[in-house]
């Protein structure tokens, strides 16, 4: 006889009762599940449900707080998620990519002592045409004696995250996450309409053979990505030794979720398009949920100078380069960023 299986529920249960996690908590864990599930439902529906596009009227796209053009689905899962959180009285405010500023809970519901926040719908871009989109969520506690947060309260360092996770919407809708206490995959049952545990304690290798990168941005990079990258490709021949695959997909959700399942370096270095906002991916809504299940894997995150979740947020759309994946992999793409600044710092021979 087979084990039974063992949904979302009962495993939040399970971590309650073990002390790694209050009944809060599980609760908002559940909400953002089943508000993912409404957003799988949509994405699913794709064109039948009349939602690919820009958002908008026609020749007039919206345009989030990013610069970006937002989709139909864009809006729609944040709508989505906005509302499903905003009644359970378990979150004091909560933040979103596609919105310019936090937004406390209405004061018509109960507030509870947590912050939310949240990237509705990752590589977007790819939903006319079918690729694996997804959503990444991290929890906060709200800060002691705050009932009304503002965008402040939410700059805390991914080290002071409580939980983070990020569903793929695939093949198969897939949600992964930890509460500190491991990385687990949750795959969704269509038929019975529940997250059913499929991996628990999800384990990155600390060697690996491929990476990605959006190597169309190479002339962009600073030199330490172009030396990191150019060794790669030298395969054997080359000081790495080995023959390395390239990978991308240009959705994060979907690139994270092969390395968490079979190991890799996923990065977005700094170059100069994006040095003067900082780096390309958002800090509070890409880098440190991810970076947080990551390390959770056994892997490593880093923005090639800095651990990622020892950085102090200075705004709530703050951008960072980005290194994550396989533990030995990143210590590499770090190791050429170090030795490259100590160069450049030694004083030019008269």
């Amino acid at each position: 006889m087979s084990p039974p299986q063992i949904s979302l529920t009962r495993f939040l249960i399970e971590e309650e009762r073990a002390g790694r996690i209050g009944a809060d908590l599980r609760l908002l864990i559940e909400v953002v599940a089943r508000a993912c599930k409404t957003i799988s439902i949509a994405v699913g529906k794709g064109a039948l449900g009349g939602v690919l596009g820009d958002a908008g009227t026609a020749g007039n796209a919206s345009i989030n707080v990013q610069g970006e053009a937002q989709k139909k689905l864009d809006v729609l899962s944040n709508e989505i998620l906005l509302e499903a959180n905003a009644w359970g009285g378990h979150l004091a405010g909560l933040a979103s990519e596609e919105m310019d500023h936090s937004q406390p809970i209405p004061d018509v519901y109960p507030r509870g002592n947590y912050l939310l926040l949240f990237d509705p719908l990752d590589g977007s871009s790819n939903i006319d045409v079918n690729i694996s989109v997804g959503t990444i969520f991290s929890v906060l506690r709200c800060p002691e004696g705050v009932t009304t947060p503002s965008d402040a309260d939410f700059l805390q360092p991914g080290t002071a995250q409580v939980a983070a996770g990020y569903c793929t919407y695939g093949p198969s809708t897939m949600l992964v996450l930890t509460v500190g206490s491991g990385a687990h995959a949750f795959t969704l049952d269509r038929e019975v309409g529940s997250f059913v545990l499929t991996t628990r304690g999800m384990r990155i290798p600390e060697e690996t053979k491929e990476f990605a990168v959006n190597m169309s941005n190479q002339r962009f990079w600073e030199a330490p990505m172009q030396a990191y990258v150019g060794d790669l490709l030298e395969g054997k021949e080359g000081p790495r030794g080995k023959d390395f695959n390239m990978r991308w997909v240009a959705s994060m959700v979907a690139d994270v979720h092969r390395i968490l399942t079979r190991g890799g370096i996923f990065s977005y270095p700094l170059d100069s398009k994006c040095a003067p906002k900082g780096g390309k991916l958002r800090l509070m809504y890409e880098a440190n949920p991810m970076s947080f299940l990551v390390e959770q894997a056994g892997g490593a995150a880093s923005t090639g100078r800095q651990r990622m979740l020892d950085v102090q947020p200075s705004g709530l759309h703050q951008r960072v380069p980005v290194f994550l994946g396989s533990k030995h992999e990143v210590e590499a793409a770090v190791r050429y960023h170090a030795e490259h600044d100590a160069r450049a710092a030694q004083p030019a021979l008269a």
